[in-house]
């Protein structure tokens, strides 16, 4: 079996373990625990905050230890511990606990799977590859989803648990059968195999990196404008007397079957058109969105919004590590500059719902998703300056064809 096909079985695999029982969890615990929507808030939120401070450490030490296929492995156990702690769980210690192991393990996958992926395709074949993933990870998670769905009514919330369970299972056998020399760490961080040994950049060096902040700063802004979004138009369709929970789950369905073609076509995309522009473009559909979003009532109308959500996210998903790839190349603090922005950009997902909720109380429906918009036109505003600035990788690109046309 090729690599490249144990890396498209690892992205199906973890697509719906990354974030835990997600969604599942506020029912789960509904029903089994008894909590109430503000202790389900409570918890979810504290873990959220917790997995953000673990992400920039767990991209330094994807880099300093240089083996991926045991930290993918260690982080799906992580995921299926926690989960399955939760089944006996009660107590909001022993939950926070739980869903914390889980949320960790899922916060290490984003930069391990990446440096997998570079180390076995390399920094040229990156941007395609990444598209594939994408692809895959979005196809597990209506997979499971679809699984869950269907098996609910016959076994209980229970079978969320026993589908993730199965998905981790299956990704540690994936990755642990990935053959061992496909993976070179040298291929992973762009050291050339006659370089030697080379010091790794100073960590304040590249994380101080101008554009590397824009980046963060843009994809802060993304995500408040972005994360609470699905959850407030799943609010109002509840005001509207409307079937919030078959509507979101349509949505939810719709933009993840959006996301597998645009995350394929941005892979072919990112280096013949650059893969900040196809940033231009996610971030410059968000505020259309929010104005569906708010103007539209029609929840038939609404899934406009949500094939829009798809396309954003089908190219952020692809285009975020390729350009931080691009941006701290041969430095060795690849996935450590990946985890710091990731941490940035959680910041933005993590206030979201709160802002739409602040926002709706001050200006009502139109207004709140008008004002989940806004932030996108900052961030889109920050992403054309990004992109009037040199792309490493195209300027590196064009100077080897020119040396390929001198010596012909």
């Amino acid at each position: 079996m090729a690599p490249t096909t144990h890396l498209a079985l690892i992205n199906v695999f973890i697509g719906d373990i990354q974030g835990g029982l997600g969604p599942f969890l506020g029912t789960w615990l509904a029903q089994a625990g008894s909590w109430s929507p503000a202790r389900v808030g409570l918890v979810t939120t504290l873990v959220g905050f917790g997995t953000l401070l673990l992400s920039g450490p767990f991209g330094a030490l994807v880099d300093r230890l240089g083996r991926p296929r045991l930290l993918i492995a260690s982080a799906c156990a992580a995921i299926l511990a926690g989960t399955l702690l939760l089944l006996p769980a009660r107590a909001f210690g022993f939950v926070f606990i739980a869903q914390l192991l889980a949320a960790a393990g899922g916060t290490l996958l984003v930069p391990a799977v990446t440096a997998l992926t570079l180390g076995i395709v390399g920094k040229d074949r990156f941007p395609r590859q990444q598209g594939r993933n994408q692809a895959f990870n979005h196809l597990g998670i209506l997979a499971a989803a679809g699984a869950i769905t269907l098996g609910t009514e016959r076994f209980g919330p229970a079978i969320a648990f026993w589908v993730l369970g199965l998905m981790a299972v299956l990704a540690i056998v994936a990755t642990l059968t990935t053959p061992r020399d496909a993976w070179n760490g040298r291929r992973a961080v762009g050291w050339k195999e006659d370089d030697g040994d080379p010091p790794r950049a100073g960590i304040r060096g590249v994380l101080g990196d101008r554009r590397l902040l824009v980046l963060a700063a843009a994809l802060a802004l993304f995500n408040l404008g972005s994360g609470g979004m699905l959850s407030l138009l799943g609010q109002k369709l509840v005001a509207s007397a409307v079937s919030a929970t078959h509507w979101t789950a349509i949505y939810v369905m719709v933009a993840q079957l959006v996301m597998v073609p645009v995350a394929l076509f941005a892979g072919s995309l990112a280096d013949r058109r650059g893969r900040r522009k196809l940033l231009l473009v996610a971030f410059a559909v968000l505020p259309l969105r929010a104005a569906l979003s708010g103007f539209i009532d029609d929840p038939t109308w609404l899934i406009a919004a949500e094939i829009l959500d798809g396309v954003a996210s089908g190219i952020v998903g692809v285009a975020v590590p390729v350009v931080v790839a691009d941006l701290t190349w041969g430095s060795g603090r690849t996935q450590t500059a990946l985890g710091t922005v990731n941490a940035v950009q959680g910041i933005g997902g993590a206030l979201s719902a709160w802002y739409g909720g602040l926002a709706y109380a001050l200006l009502g429906w139109t207004g709140a998703f008008l004002a989940l918009g806004a932030p996108a036109l900052a961030a889109l505003a920050l992403v054309i300056w990004l992109d009037a600035t040199p792309e490493p990788g195209r300027r590196s690109r064009r100077r080897e064809r020119q040396r390929a046309a001198q010596g012909a």
